[in-house]
């Protein structure tokens, strides 16, 4: 029989579709093929550097000059960007309506100089120049007090968004803080003010109690399936450090993030045939002494990525009534990737 099952930290209802019941072999007919895009011409290759805007940030190899090639990870504004760094917010109102210039920083951080290279392809030492790029930059756009919020994702495959196959995150900063991301904040406020505990660190002690959920676990990161999971095989990885700032993490938390994020990509590519996914880095807003100030975010709100395999598209109920349908309970998805071997 179906379960609807409730996400405890915001009160969202998921239904878990026993039913419609999906097995990892079921979803092979979604492979991803790439040739045609590896194919196309590439602005993020290296030899292209005048097809981006002049770079932001590079991990070079010694000697090489800006803008040129002999980078390790670059950093570039988005040449077609969704907010842009110059000018002021403005709020006012139009009648009932309010409105603002559209005032932020969209950056792109190309990860890797090799075109064919993906994420999950990376060696230990690759993933953590990249996660360390994102922490310098996270840090480096927190000066800007225009900015509420810093949102880290990668889109992965036509199904999640991506453009460009060349390998590649984005970081947007927004002069608001995201309503989806409010809504955990005001779910861990709750439950904080309810229980004097963070609830992501009560999930993270009942899911090592259980196990039947956990993908993956080292000594500073666990990797599970949630709960209520919206879509089969959704992954959460959280620090058992509590957090709440991404770019608070120490060196050998980076360590232990580039080894986690490693492995349970490399499961989900090479157990579900190359499926599209996006990640996205939940994190604390940008925090800035006011009237108002949130006193108990750091002890309330926990950091951690969402990983969403695109393996099911939300149709109008879905859209119409904000629950989502996923039919792979996440106990078989977790043991699925938790027995899959990858080198």
């Amino acid at each position: 029989m179906p379960e609807l099952r409730k996400d405890p930290v915001i009160g969202r209802w998921v239904i878990i579709a026993t039913e419609r019941k999906l097995r990892p072999s079921d979803y092979s007919e979604m492979c991803q093929t790439t040739s045609e895009e590896e194919g196309r011409f590439c602005p993020f290759c290296p030899g292209n550097e005048s097809k981006t805007p002049p770079e932001i940030f590079a991990i070079r190899e010694n000697g090489s000059q800006p803008n040129t090639p002999g980078w390790l990870v670059r950093v570039v504004p988005n040449k077609y960007p969704a907010l842009r760094i110059e000018g002021d917010l403005n709020k006012k109102g139009v009648g009932i309506f309010d409105k603002m210039n559209g005032i932020g920083a969209h950056e792109v951080i190309i990860e890797t100089p090799d075109h064919k290279q993906q994420m999950q392809d990376f060696t230990q030492t690759q993933l953590e120049r990249v996660i360390y790029t994102y922490q310098l930059r996270s840090l480096d756009l927190k000066n800007d007090k225009r900015f509420k919020y810093n949102m880290i994702f990668k889109n992965y495959g036509k199904e999640a968004g991506a453009s460009l196959y060349h390998s590649h995150t984005q970081l947007i900063a927004t002069p608001v803080t995201p309503k989806r991301v409010k809504e955990e904040l005001k779910g861990t406020q709750w439950y904080y003010e309810y229980k004097e505990r963070c609830i992501f660190c009560d999930i993270i002690e009942d899911e090592i109690e259980r196990g039947e959920r956990i993908v993956a676990m080292n000594r500073d990161f666990i990797a599970l399936t949630p709960y209520a999971s919206r879509f089969p095989f959704e992954l959460w990885l959280l620090p058992l450090r509590h957090s709440p700032d991404f770019d608070s993490i120490s060196d050998g938390e980076r360590i232990s993030l580039a080894e986690i994020l490693g492995l349970v990509l490399k499961k989900l590519i090479n157990g579900l045939c190359n499926p599209s996914f996006n990640f996205i880095f939940h994190t604390a807003p940008n925090r800035f002494l006011h009237p108002g100030y949130w006193q108990t975010i750091d002890k309330d709100y926990h950091w951690h990525i969402e990983i969403m395999p695109r393996l099911t598209r939300p149709g109008g109920f879905e859209w119409g009534t904000g629950f989502y349908i996923n039919p792979t309970p996440p106990e078989e998805a977790a043991q699925f990737l938790r027995d899959l071997s990858v080198q």
